[in-house]
């Protein structure tokens, strides 16, 4: 098929050739094109049709942390857009036996049209797309996750049919995650509302740039410590796992310390009888979450999940066609 038959595709111009590391990089207006962009090629590949928008471009992805929807989500959409996913872990590249990351990133910019990486330091991250020449897209680091959060917001966007005005609540560690789904709700005009143990808060500087944002937007930021007065009158409950890779030493104190953090039956009866439930995945059902809950009417984790692969398509053709 030839490149002129999608023409009518609206790329997000001012995207092409930059880096995904973080949303604060991006403006308002460049994340609703990227969602709108990701419904229609979610429209498209529903309809058989997978625009070869990265035809001949080969995207690496280096992974120093195991992955099932960030790995298969990047292979399969680069597939669908004509292009190559081609799988590194970090122990099997020369960087994980020394090499400097500025080495890396001219090499690689040599080989390929792009990198995803799914990494344990952001800081390592925002060093390679330094010296690489080619867009570097953050898959997962200790700071920030800003695909989940695309796809996060595409899936409200679907099931709500808006986003402005709504409120979520995000229960649990003040993450990775949570960091990135409070800066795209922000952008996005939503009452986000942040509940976590005492000692697990998100980042401060990354929650008071946010709640600018939010501001700016008509909408509002809150942390909290009370799982209860966040869930208030929500529209969307969010959840992550309580230990995330690299925490496992902690486990049982974090399986103490959030204990009183569960989204169960109970604490969900304080939000809008509408509400959706959402995580990030991989769950451990009967700890963050009820399996009445997540296994309910008002989970869409699996359309969350198929998100991952329409919302990356949308970034992929943005930064690289």
């Amino acid at each position: 098929m030839k490149l002129l038959e999608w023409a009518n595709l609206k790329m997000v111009d001012s995207l092409k050739g930059k880096d995904l590391l973080t949303l604060f990089d991006y403006s308002k207006e460049e994340i609703v094109d990227i969602i709108q962009l990701a419904v229609e090629l979610k429209k498209l590949t529903k309809a058989g049709k997978c625009p070869p928008l990265l035809e001949g471009k080969t995207l690496g992805m280096i992974f120093e942390k195991h992955s099932t929807r960030t790995r298969i989500s990047f292979e399969v959409g680069m597939k669908q857009l004509g292009g190559n996913g081609m799988f590194m872990h970090s122990r099997d590249l020369q960087i994980g036996r020394g090499e400097s990351v500025y080495d890396t990133g001219h090499v690689l910019s040599g080989y390929l049209d792009g990198i995803m990486i799914r990494a344990n330091s952001h800081e390592m991250v925002k060093e390679l797309a330094e010296h690489a020449s080619i867009p570097v897209i953050n898959g997962l680091t200790d700071m920030y996750h800003p695909c989940q959060a695309l796809a996060d917001i595409l899936t409200i966007h679907e099931v709500k049919g808006y986003t402005q005005g709504l409120k979520i609540a995000y229960i649990g560690d003040g993450n990775n995650v949570a960091h990135s789904l409070v800066i795209a709700s922000a952008y996005m005009g939503m009452h986000i509302a942040v509940a976590t143990p005492v000692g697990y808060e998100p980042n401060p500087e990354i929650m008071e740039k946010a709640k600018a944002i939010a501001l700016q937007n008509g909408g509002s930021l809150f942390v909290s410590n009370d799982p209860v007065e966040a869930v208030v009158n929500a529209d969307v409950i969010y959840t992550d796992v309580w230990t995330s890779m690299g925490q496992e030493e902690e486990m049982q104190n974090r399986l103490a310390d959030f204990k009183e953090f569960q989204i169960n039956e109970a604490l969900v009866a304080n939000a809008k009888n509408d509400y959706i439930f959402l995580h990030c995945l991989p769950a451990h059902r009967e700890e963050e979450v009820s399996t009445a809950v997540i296994d309910g009417p008002n989970s869409y984790i699996f359309q969350q999940a198929e998100n991952r692969l329409h919302a990356q398509k949308a970034v992929l053709a943005s930064l690289m066609a």
